[in-house]
């Protein structure tokens, strides 16, 4: 990548690649044992309307150097969006002079050279990046056409939230002391809307949105605005229900969240410090029997595809879950330290995790689960942030539907859903077909076999 115009970059890889090496030189000549460096930037364009007329325009464009120093085992860290060469060194000397003062950390150090990523596979080219330079003016339309086409939907659609379009692109380079060299450019471009139905205090709103690495993949604006409307309009007439304790089925969008509650609770942070649900889980059946996970790292355009981690170490693809029993925690190289273990890989978060259930039929899609469901509730939306990753206790605010004997009965709002996530993950009955990709992670739609609803 040496064109940047094209791509909306100022800088080059060949600049970011001498930023890389004039830092590390600079280390050295202070007296460093060890170094890393990272140098990044990144640019975009966001734009939102409202009914009709634009709210806000924003061109972004941002850079920044960090650096890490270790004198043996004390570390210092310091950071400059100044890439002058007088920055760089004062930098550098603010991170030595951090280390010299701070505490030696037993583990702390860069990663074992056996752990880094080879020069061949850092070049992996897992197709990350597509930019997309819109004019504010086509990226205005754009959004436009989204809400738009929510508007026009039903006559019941008397308000919008507001769409907004996101083009976002980004490039880094990054090396250490142990020989580790590699970067890449990445892209993420996105389009939303969110409409509003009804009136007064029956208002009820949702939204939708379509994100992809490459723009030509994004859902065209007409159908996320239609689909929004649809999902807003679905919840007119919600109401409340009395306190129970019934099965309750997740949508794909929001089982995700249980999938993100396990990777925390099986993080390396939380796991050394205690801190989590899930210490001593490995080997252990967590999820139902029939649950499986797989990280595949290396996937083309995965939105987290990533040939190397935030420290330089190999990516590799591994079963996180085999029949419900957890195979592999998610460590950087200083957690791993920290619990005795080798780093997986992990310094940055998980990469592209699919759950699976071997019950799972093609046929199981929404409709089908609903049936499985049978009576009980599912829930389309959660809100607030009621979890207690160090005990497993979860309580979310929730909104959904009512289903009787397999059909939605009537949507409902203002209610508790509350569990305990080791008791979650282990009575899941059934995985849906209609998998969904959020962000890094896919799944279906999911039904646990019950919970405590708090109503009315």
């Amino acid at each position: 990548m040496t064109s940047t115009a094209a791509q909306g970059f100022a800088f080059s890889r060949e600049q970011f690649q001498q930023i890389v090496e004039d830092v590390l030189g600079m280390a050295r000549t202070l007296g460093a044992s060890d170094a890393g460096v990272e140098v990044s930037e990144g640019c975009g364009l966001s734009v939102s309307v409202r009914k009709g007329e634009v709210e806000n325009v924003e061109r972004n464009r941002d850079k920044s150097v960090g650096v890490s120093v270790y004198l043996g085992q004390c570390r210092g860290n310091a950071s400059t969006s100044d890439f002058s060469r007088t920055a760089l060194e004062q930098t550098v000397r603010a991170a030595f002079d951090i280390a010299r003062f701070t505490a030696a950390d037993p583990v702390a150090g860069l990663p074992d050279p056996d752990d880094l990523v080879s020069a061949e596979e850092a070049a992996r080219d897992l197709d990350l990046f597509h930019p997309w330079n819109p004019s504010a003016e086509d990226a205005t339309a754009l959004a436009k056409r989204a809400e738009d086409a929510a508007m026009a939907v039903n006559k019941r659609i008397t308000n919008s939230d507001g769409a907004s379009v996101s083009a976002q692109q980004s490039h880094f380079w990054a090396g250490n002391s142990r020989g580790f060299r590699g970067g890449y450019a990445s892209s993420r471009h996105s389009l939303s809307v969110a409409p509003i139905a009804g009136k007064g205090s029956k208002m009820q709103r949702d939204h939708w949105y379509t994100s992809m690495r490459n723009a030509l993949e994004l859902a065209a604006p007409e159908e996320v605005g239609r689909y929004a409307a649809a999902r807003a309009l679905s919840r007119l007439k919600s109401r409340k229900i009395p306190t129970c304790e019934v099965p309750v089925l997740f949508e794909s969008t929001v089982a995700a969240g249980l999938l993100g509650a396990f990777v925390q609770g099986v993080s390396g942070g939380a796991l050394y410090r205690k801190a989590s649900f899930l210490v001593d889980s490995l080997g252990q059946p967590i999820w139902a029997d029939h649950i499986d996970v797989v990280e595949e790292p290396h996937l083309r355009r995965g939105k987290g595809s990533a040939p190397f981690d935030d420290e330089g170490v190999r990516t590799r693809g591994r079963n996180v879950v085999t029949g419900g029993v957890v195979q592999g925690y998610f460590l950087s190289s200083y957690s791993a330290r920290k619990l005795g273990m080798r780093t997986t890989g992990h310094a940055g978060g998980s990469q592209n995790l699919t759950l699976t259930s071997r019950l799972t039929q093609p046929g199981d899609h929404l409709e089908h689960m609903l049936r499985k469901l049978h009576r009980g509730l599912f829930v389309t939306e959660l809100m607030g942030q009621g979890v207690n990753y160090v005990t497993g206790d979860y309580s979310r605010g929730a909104a959904g539907f009512w289903v009787e004997d397999g059909r939605i009965a009537f949507p409902v709002h203002e209610i508790t859903i509350a569990g305990n996530l080791r008791d979650m993950l282990r009575h899941i009955v059934a995985v849906g077909a209609d998998a969904y990709n959020l962000g890094a992670k896919t799944i279906g739609s999911m039904l646990i076999e019950r919970m405590k609803i708090a109503g009315s």
